[in-house]
């Protein structure tokens, strides 16, 4: 059985932003039914930090460097537990029903989780680098190369 290749293009295409604007979406809808007096608190406190992890994930997606990507998917890491913290909060203070707390936080590890293994796809450390550079520079780019010093004149 042959394994699909899925070419990325977009931070549109990443399983994980899809997966960070349903829980997004779902923040709105819970929230859209609290008090009008918490329009400035956990309501503005859910749904900010709810759309700031596919915002990262975004923004990160759209920098030259794979450091810089990595940096924003932990910004997103962040931003999630600030969420479920906030979802927390929100069934202790009997604004949310546990049954739907339990919906969120649960769409909430799945983001968590896939954060993580792409955070750990998108690293490389410096000796990765050094390695891939050096077998870059160990190849030889035509047939006719030149010797290096160490090789001394051809015969």
């Amino acid at each position: 059985m042959k394994k699909e290749v899925v070419v990325i293009q977009s931070y549109r295409d990443l399983r994980v932003w899809q997966l960070g604007m349903d829980l997004a979406a779902d923040a709105y809808r819970v929230t859209k039914a609290w008090p009008r007096e918490e329009i400035y608190g956990l309501t503005s406190q859910v749904r900010r930090s709810s759309s700031s992890v596919p915002a990262n994930i975004a923004e990160g997606f759209g920098r030259e460097s794979s450091g810089a990507f990595v940096q924003f998917l932990r910004n997103a890491q962040g931003s999630l537990k600030e969420f479920e913290t906030h979802v927390l909060l929100a069934v202790r203070v009997e604004l949310l029903r546990q049954e739907d707390s339990e919906q969120l936080l649960a769409k909430s590890d799945d983001v968590g989780r896939m954060l993580g293994v792409l955070i750990r796809k998108a690293m490389v450390s410096p000796v990765d680098r050094i390695e891939k550079a050096r077998a870059a520079m160990a190849r030889p780019t035509t047939d006719d190369r030149r010797p290096t010093l160490d090789e001394g004149p051809s015969q």
